[in-house]
């Protein structure tokens, strides 16, 4: 899937705004297009498409839409998807996007998260989608230039790109409030490592893990910022903190399946009392052992 190991992809990938004044070689935009076609489905399986497109004049039209966050320049096409509704239909947006966008990574190409609504514009034109289809996020893609600019530091400095929380404030043992023992995460350390790092709106990282004592079941929930979801219907937005939790889930399973460590994705609520406010349960990671397999 990728000619560079999974951490070393996410370690290198970062957010990049200013793009180089050239086209995305063919033999890389092939490749990329050809791993998009084969890997377009996420953990619950939902109907979903994704394209490589190059980039138009109104583009930067519908971008300007997102304010700073949509600040993008000279970016030569971008990475633009389609999904159908479902229950879990933004998690699995979010969480094939992110493995495209580590796929471009692994092309030496820079990317850039965009989220917000792309309904009846230009990009959903491009790639012809339907009236059932949602087009809740999309990605810029091309060669990054050397050196950020200024723009772009201030973006990431605003966002709170290079912070992150600490490993006690999203993982726990048992139930929340009970930090999670690096020794009882054993070999899934690496995979938990990479969803701390993983990219989220604004650097909220709204994903949390409990994880089973003495069995290697871990249960993703959702904790979402206070007040978030209030004015999401009345503006028209895509609900970027479930792409969040896609894009981290996909960070976990990613990297569990580098290291050998099998297992599956279920939605299986676990029996885990006082939950903090504003968290929901999306869905658990059974471990090999945990089912024999």
């Amino acid at each position: 899937m990728f000619s560079h190991k999974v951490v070393e992809l996410i370690s290198m990938r970062t957010s990049r705004r200013a793009y180089q004044k050239r086209p995305i070689e063919r033999e890389k935009a092939d490749q990329l297009s050809e791993f998009l076609a084969q890997h377009d489905r996420g953990v619950f399986s939902s109907k979903m498409r994704f394209h490589l497109v190059a980039a138009e004049q109104a583009d930067g039209d519908e971008l300007k839409k997102l304010g700073t966050y949509g600040f993008i320049k000279n970016a030569p096409g971008f990475i633009v998807g389609g999904v159908e509704p479902g229950q879990f239909d933004l998690e699995d947006y979010g969480f094939a996007m992110e493995r495209a966008i580590l796929k471009a990574t692994d092309l030496d190409l820079g990317t850039c998260w965009l989220g917000g609504t792309f309904q009846r514009s230009s990009f959903t034109r491009r790639v012809s989608a339907t009236e059932l289809e949602k087009v809740p996020a999309v990605a810029a893609v091309g060669h990054a230039t050397p050196r950020r600019g200024t723009f772009d530091k201030i973006v990431r400095f605003g966002a709170g790109s290079k912070r992150r929380k600490s490993s006690e404030e999203l993982f726990f043992h048992g139930r929340f409030g009970v930090v999670l023992p690096a020794r009882s995460a054993g070999e899934f350390s690496t995979p938990l490592e990479t969803m701390r790092l993983a990219p989220s709106a604004s650097n909220k990282q709204p994903w949390r893990i409990v994880k089973e004592r003495d069995k290697q079941q871990f249960h993703f929930f959702l904790q979402r910022s206070p007040g978030y979801t209030r004015n999401l219907a009345r503006l028209g937005l895509a609900d970027l903190q479930r792409i969040d939790m896609g894009i981290a889930m996909c960070h976990f399973d990613l990297a569990a399946r580098e290291l050998g460590l099998r297992g599956e994705w279920v939605h299986r609520e676990p029996k885990i009392s006082l939950l903090p406010d504003h968290t929901y349960y999306v869905a658990t990671f059974l471990g090999s052992e945990i089912h024999g397999t």
